[in-house]
């Protein structure tokens, strides 16, 4: 059993937010305990109805740094990770999704890229049970005059925010990484005051990899990193909930860094967009979840 410790230079703080992540967490967990320099491991959970919080406890008595709270209801993804980073100390923060599994040197590997440029927000190269790597670890911004060129292209946002991947750069600087995995220095996290808690659900690491390029630090995917993602294991059970708040945080992201540049007529072009588009997605989603 590892017992929590003093922090160094190379502690690692790891945040874990669950909902409905019964299928995978103990997993999560168990490689997270195995991991190099990780100090403390808190879950927070927002109040899921599964066996999720049973898993965690179990944890939780086997090692003293896993440290749990159970919220009362579901706050969102960004409230969530902001409360586990404000429990730790440690000088690196990772955010790992509980559908993450990570390698015992995955942590480690990251924090040491990181610190060729600091300060660095810096993902992993996730890849799904299929093999298939995951266009969203290496994303540009969002382009909205694209997004009203594709009209109801459902597919289009996604495509149109992947960047290739370039193999032959261990760490490719891009405009984004994925939220599902993401490391960085707890002062650079600290400076921006951690996400934005006006996002519910998406989006909100676009916009935080967004703000964290505009402090002026560097956003890179490590490429020689990879990591197994079992994507979209909660979203699943709430596929119209998950679409209304990843439409919702298009809108917020759109209105944050773009509408203020934008005329009325751009403006109300992009919210028609959004809002018309969601229903189409949603109800895919709806089918996809039925299979």
């Amino acid at each position: 059993m590892n017992s929590s410790h003093d922090a160094t230079p190379r502690s690692i703080d790891a945040v874990v937010v669950t909902y409905r992540s019964a299928s995978t967490i103990d997993a999560c967990l168990q490689r997270l305990r195995e991991a190099d320099d990780v100090r403390v491991i808190r879950v927070v959970d927002n109040a899921s109805d599964d066996d999720t919080l049973a898993i965690v406890q179990r944890h939780a008595l086997a090692d003293t740094r896993v440290r749990f709270v159970a919220n009362p209801d579901n706050p969102g993804f960004g409230v969530a990770c902001n409360q586990g980073a404000a429990d730790g100390d440690s000088p690196w923060i990772a955010f790992v999704n509980p559908d993450c599994l990570v390698e015992r040197d995955t942590l480690a590997r990251l924090r040491a890229h990181a610190q060729t440029a600091p300060p660095m927000l810096v993902g992993a190269d996730l890849v799904g049970e299929d093999g298939i790597r995951d266009a969203a670890a290496r994303r540009r911004d969002p382009d909205f005059a694209a997004l009203l060129r594709g009209a109801l292209r459902t597919k289009g946002a996604p495509t149109q925010l992947a960047i290739e991947i370039d193999d032959g750069r261990p760490l490719q600087r891009v405009d984004a990484v994925s939220g599902a995995l993401m490391l960085l220095p707890r002062t650079l996290h600290t400076r921006l005051g951690g996400f934005d808690e006006r996002y519910r659900l998406h989006a909100e690491d676009l916009d935080l990899c967004r703000r964290a390029r505009l402090a002026g630090a560097t956003v890179a995917v490590a490429n020689d990193v990879r990591v197994i993602h079992v994507r979209g294991v909660s979203s699943r059970s709430r596929p119209w909930f998950v679409e209304w708040h990843k439409h919702r945080g298009l809108w917020r992201y759109f209105a944050t860094f773009e509408a203020p540049q934008r005329g009325a007529p751009v403006r109300a072009a992009v919210f028609a967009l959004v809002w018309v588009r969601f229903p189409i997605a949603a109800l895919r989603a709806w089918s996809r979840s039925r299979d």
